[in-house]
């Protein structure tokens, strides 16, 4: 294989993985490329450079996303980046990244700067405006120097990152590590002119469209405000000797992460199943569900639908017909799994997690793995 074929196929084997998200930084990317494509050693002259992977991971997604929903996006992203940045405009925020150079893909980051000498100060104005954060501090060494650097992940309509730094490097020009160059970054006003060059409206409109955006909905806090009336709800002795529905659910959330610890949409099934209880105890898996319409995952909700169904797989008090339903569908082991624990969660004097405990560990996932 020549030289240069052996380049454009480890370039594009290293952009799969960054498009796929099995790999999040270019070195590494670039060497598990390289491992598979070559068959031996590789020269490192032969190594594409990071801007040449950078090249194809766009080429990737324009022709995987299309042209229109790629645009559609970026312009969504953009707005909600300035949203952003008019809350946190007490920090000096800079928009850097692929949503200000365009090239967003499918799963991309609103990347921000903001400036600030006590990164607790900024998680907490996150909080008040009525979302959940995850304060990060990751180390890397680059050059043989260890650097520590703080980030804020938030959870909105799209991720949000944000990047800490002194005030004192508020001037300071951020150098890329794909070709050396300065970062390109814009303020709010710079961001609110861009959009309004590319789509062709005044900026003026640009803000009109950005205001009328909504403070962002916390999934977690909706969890949460759900689970907690649950400690007054009572249950029948006979099939519930544990005491109430919260303490119960909690059980069965407990016992479900010791089955699955690593699958966030199951552990929320296990946690919430019961949060109709405490809206209308004659239907509490409809009252649930409603509730949580638009804050779980299509699996999460079909479990969470069929989980009383799955006591009557138990016993074998279900129609023929609707077991066969329930058995053919590829969630069935999960359901079974899930009625396990909620029948094995009745236990007196268990202890337990509290609600927080259990939000944040599920919540954690998310940040764990990327």
């Amino acid at each position: 294989m020549s030289h240069s074929k052996l380049r454009r196929k480890i370039a594009w084997e290293a952009a799969r993985l960054l498009y796929a998200r099995e790999e999040s930084e270019y070195y590494q990317a670039k060497r598990k490329a390289a491992r598979r494509t070559a068959s031996g050693w590789v020269r490192p002259a032969d190594l594409p450079s990071n801007a040449e992977i950078r090249d194809e991971v766009r080429m990737m997604a324009r022709l995987i996303e299309g042209e229109r929903p790629h645009q559609d996006r970026l312009q969504s992203m953009r707005l909600r980046a300035v949203w952003w940045m008019d809350q946190l405009q007490m920090f000096h925020p800079r928009l850097i990244g692929s949503v200000l150079t365009g090239h967003v893909r499918e799963g991309s980051d609103v990347d921000i700067h903001v400036f600030s000498g006590n990164p607790s100060a900024v998680a907490s104005k996150v909080e008040d405006i009525g979302m959940r954060c995850e304060l990060e501090r990751k180390r890397l060494v680059k050059d043989g120097q260890c650097r520590v650097f703080t980030h804020i992940h938030i959870r909105d309509t799209y991720p949000i990152e944000l990047t800490i730094y002194e005030p004192a490097l508020l001037g300071h020009r951020f150098r890329s590590s794909i070709d050396g160059k300065p970062i390109p970054r814009a303020t709010a006003a710079e961001l609110r002119r861009l959009i309004a060059l590319e789509t062709g409206c005044d900026e003026m409109e640009v803000q009109q469209n950005v205001a009328a955006m909504d403070s962002p909905v916390d999934r977690w806090q909706v969890y949460q405000a759900l689970l907690l009336p649950l400690e007054r709800v009572q249950q029948n002795p006979q099939y519930h000797p544990e005491g109430d529905a919260l303490y119960h659910s909690l059980q069965v959330y407990q016992l479900a992460r010791q089955s699955m610890p690593y699958d966030e949409e199951f552990l929320l099934a296990a946690l919430l199943h019961d949060v109709g209880k405490a809206i209308d105890r004659s239907d509490h898996v409809a009252a649930g569900l409603e509730a949580l319409a638009g804050f779980i995952t299509p699996r999460t909700h079909w479990l969470i639908e069929h989980h009383m169904e799955a006591h009557g797989l138990r016993d074998g008090s279900l129609g023929a017909r609707r077991r066969r339903r329930l058995v053919q569908h590829p969630w069935y082991e999960d359901l079974l799994e899930l009625s396990s624990c909620d029948v094995d969660g009745r236990q007196r004097g268990v202890p337990v997690a509290d609600v927080d405990e259990a939000l944040d560990y599920i919540g954690s996932l998310e940040t764990m793995f990327d």
